[in-house]
């Protein structure tokens, strides 16, 4: 039983890319995600005497060599780690489980985590660490088969918002799915299921991607923040924009549906270039839109993965022209991997909590 002394309990989630309709997500857009298998956070749950989160000895470093030391770390990393996060789900997930009449036994828990998954890549590294702690929490606690798969991401990013982060559901569905994802968040569905409409689809359907990041990459917490201002002001340009990259997605899954990888490839840059006229070239960044320039050279599709820090790459002329951007990317100072794209990890007892099977 996973609350007996010594239990351990280990789950991972996965960095995800946001393929096409993103940023809609946030705006009652619909979006095209899958989990990104290159990179994960993992949390590991030990039952205890007593509940304590432990720092990680180097994300949550407080032991410095000297005061220029931790000057340039704060430059470099911020001032935040990982346990506010895993401190963050665990009040979100016990005020659910009392709002919602379900009960907890009173056992304890130590928590840890580890991630790979780069800093402000715009690959959902916080939101990560978050599910893999709530992954924890459903099994420690026996009630996996009580909260609705639906719900999850919900949780999730609210644990993020008590932070102060911002975001959207795309993310949190995809690392709490697995695998390859459709979602349409029409303002409907939203009101009245209280979370978007999520349908999975064959992670087959994909091409061979590509990922680009770069090691030193802009903060993707802030690019959001004029443009939803603009939206809900009722400015036509940024509503018929996001209708726009809201519909991408929904063009995007019948091209995938239909191996239309031609018109994936001009999908993926639509995408970013509605980005780009809405959100302009300072929010954006100019390292972010060399990552995007340096795919399209060569005549790569290209987008961000998310805000900023990570582009996902199409290559339609195949290996070669892959080869010629790996070449690009090393010369222009950026990593390059191919993309490996995680099936879903939804066991039975998660998919019996959803609304539709």
């Amino acid at each position: 039983m996973a609350t007996d002394k010594g239990a351990v309990i280990e789950h991972r989630a996965y960095a995800r890319v946001g393929l096409l309709g993103n940023p809609s997500d946030v705006y009652n857009g619909r979006t095209i995600s899958f989990s990104l298998g290159n990179f994960w956070a993992s949390v590991r749950l030990e039952a205890s005497e007593n509940l304590s989160i432990l720092p990680h000895p180097a994300h949550d470093l407080v032991q410095f060599d000297s005061l220029p030391h931790l000057v340039t770390r704060l430059q470099t990393d911020g001032y935040y780690g990982g346990v506010r996060l895993l401190m963050a789900i665990c009040k979100i997930f016990h005020n659910y489980c009392k709002d919602n009449g379900i009960s907890l036994h009173e056992g304890n828990f130590t928590l840890s985590y580890d991630t790979n998954i780069p800093r402000q890549t715009g690959l959902s590294g916080s939101s990560a660490i978050v599910c893999a702690a709530l992954s924890c929490l459903l099994d420690f606690y026996q009630v996996r088969h009580l909260i609705k798969v639906e719900n999850r991401p919900n949780l999730i990013l609210d644990a993020e918002k008590e932070l102060g982060i911002v975001a959207g559901l795309q993310d949190r569905v995809a690392q709490v799915y697995g695998g390859l994802v459709y979602m349409d968040f029409n303002k409907k569905h939203m009101d009245d299921m209280g979370h978007g409409e999520y349908i999975p689809m064959d992670v087959g359907l994909l091409p061979p991607l590509y990922l680009i990041y770069a090691e030193n990459p802009s903060d993707s917490g802030k690019v959001h923040s004029t443009v939803r201002q603009r939206w809900l002001n009722g400015d036509k340009f940024i509503i018929s924009s996001m209708e726009e990259v809201a519909n991408i997605a929904l063009e995007g899954r019948m091209a995938l549906i239909e191996k239309d990888y031609a018109k994936l490839a001009s999908l993926m840059n639509r995408n970013f270039d509605l980005r780009r006229q809405m959100f302009g070239e300072e929010a954006l960044g100019a390292l972010n839109i060399e990552m995007v320039e340096v795919a399209r050279r060569v005549g790569a599709a290209s987008k961000f993965t998310g805000s900023g820090g990570a582009v996902v790459v199409f290559c339609p002329e195949g290996p070669s022209q892959a080869n010629h951007l790996e070449d690009a990317c090393k010369t222009a100072g950026f990593a390059f991997v191919p993309v490996e794209v995680m099936p879903s990890f939804l066991k039975e007892i998660d998919l019996g909590t959803m609304s539709t099977r």
